[in-house]
């Protein structure tokens, strides 16, 4: 397997050598990672991962929900349910790591010319220097490449972040952690910087799972009595500024939908008791999600965190595999979003503030130019976050740089973040994002809208610099 130098430029000559040109400027730039969601533990441990399987394919939820829509079981690739006698599958049934491997094996070919196959060829070849193509005959030689690879002090997990040239990566934790592994990466002598950030949602979404027994936690955790709305937000400052202690940014919500409001008192107090009691209708719940939205926009005004909001997913979308497996095994669905409107009480409040940042993201490409790059092109609080999710991928990240560099420009956005859990797949990712930018960039020079001087500069911005600048790196 080789993976060709020009791939994703375009397939004009004249173009394709300015990408080029513009691509080697800026591919062996630090790896700057926002936001993600790898695990902390593996820095503070430095363990070897445990084999192919366990770190490749399970965590890796695009490579789950493929899977999962030709009829591979979970418990197929490894996944052990939930509770195992619920589900119906006693526990021989559930697939020893090599065989689950061997599975994913023969079904690769369903990601045929999917990002995901991009990514993992990338890591394969890149990283693992496997001289073939990925297929059903050779997956037990892989298997046993990777898992003697993976046993090696080089494939530690603080040599890859080193050799990855990660500069930082942030994960991403509740506010119901304790933080154990970044407290012992803040007293290690290993200079790998691996941050946290901040994501309320087991504590600002009433519908949340177990919403009153969390509240309970951040009281234990926090040591502010959260039975009134005015301790309630008194222990998120303190969980806050406890993340900040530890390195964190940013914050980070994945909120239904961008909906915020600004409440008098007494309707924030009787929200929260109704929150509290489990008894919000579904309007309330969207109201209380508001308010709260509203409320961690002015924590930081306060305490300078950079505030993120991933709405539009319908999360769990599959009861079933949700009640067996639970969260982020692919069942994930995009809905249509509004932010003009959902948006206004929020920037009214401190959209004019130049000291407060807010990184909008989508899943509705219908928004770009609409709504988002409007917004983010007007007010000073505004920045509008790369293509995410099932739009982090070449065609996508083309039609977010179509759609929104004429209104926002490049400066009004935050960069690239690769958002993953798969942690091999982070340099393939940024890789891709840098060639993407690099071809967008030469058919615009091509065209004599820009100058090839304006081109190297942007390619760097894009790749590091506005990413550092957005989150406060």
């Amino acid at each position: 397997m080789s993976l060709h130098p020009d791939r994703l430029f375009a397939s004009c000559p004249q173009q394709r050598a300015l990408a080029r040109e513009l691509y080697e400027a800026v591919k062996a730039l630090p790896i700057v990672s926002p936001h993600g969601h790898t695990d902390a533990r593996w820095f503070a441990d430095n363990r070897a991962f445990p084999n192919a399987t366990t770190l490749l394919l399970q965590p890796d939820h695009y490579l789950l929900r493929m899977l999962y829509s030709q009829g591979v079981s979970l418990s197929a690739l490894g996944i052990a349910p939930l509770d195992t006698a619920a589900a119906g599958a006693p526990r021989a049934s559930i697939a020893d790591p090599e065989q689950a491997w061997l599975c994913f094996a023969d079904h690769y070919h369903l990601f045929r010319g999917t990002p995901t196959q991009q990514w993992m060829d990338h890591v394969f070849s890149e990283v693992f220097d496997l001289p073939e193509r990925f297929c059903a005959d050779n997956a037990r030689e892989f298997y046993a490449a990777i898992n003697r690879a993976l046993a090696t002090p080089a494939f530690l997990p603080r040599a890859l972040f080193e050799r990855f040239n990660i500069e930082v990566l942030a994960t991403t934790e509740s506010p119901l952690d304790t933080l154990q592994a970044h407290q012992r990466l803040r007293d290690d002598p290993w200079r790998g910087r691996v941050i946290t950030a901040f994501r309320p949602d087991p504590v600002l979404d009433p519908d949340y799972e177990g919403f009153a027994d969390n509240i309970l936690k951040m009281e234990q955790l926090s040591g502010i009595a959260c039975d009134t709305w005015r301790g309630y937000l008194q222990a998120l400052r303190e969980r806050r500024q406890f993340f900040r202690s530890l390195g964190a940014t940013s914050t980070d919500h994945g909120h239904p939908t961008p909906f915020t409001a600004d409440l008098p008192l007494a309707q924030c107090e009787t929200l929260y008791a109704g929150a509290l009691a489990g008894s919000l209708c579904a309007a309330d719940a969207e109201l209380f999600r508001g308010q709260m939205l509203l409320e961690m926009a002015q924590m930081s005004l306060d305490d300078g965190l950079v505030m993120q909001i991933h709405p539009g997913v319908y999360r769990n979308h599959n009861p079933s595999l949700f009640a067996h497996y639970g969260r982020d095994r692919g069942a994930d669905i995009p809905g249509a979003t509004e932010y003009v409107r959902n948006l206004k009480p929020l920037l009214d409040k401190v959209g004019n503030n130049a000291d407060f940042t807010l990184i909008l993201f989508t899943l509705d490409e219908a928004t770009y130019a609409r709504e988002l790059a409007p917004l983010a092109g007007h007010y000073p609080a505004v920045r509008l976050g790369p293509p995410w999710w099932f739009h982090d991928s070449p065609e996508g990240m083309l039609r977010y740089r179509q759609q929104t560099s004429e209104t926002a420009g490049f400066y009004n956005t935050a960069g690239f973040n690769d958002d993953t859990r798969a942690f091999l797949s982070i340099p393939a990712r940024h890789d891709m994002a840098r060639r993407m930018d690099c071809r967008f960039l030469a058919q615009w020079v091509s065209e004599h809208r820009l100058c090839m001087d304006d081109a190297h500069a942007l390619a760097r911005d894009l790749a590091g610099d506005l990413a550092r600048k957005a989150y406060r790196l």
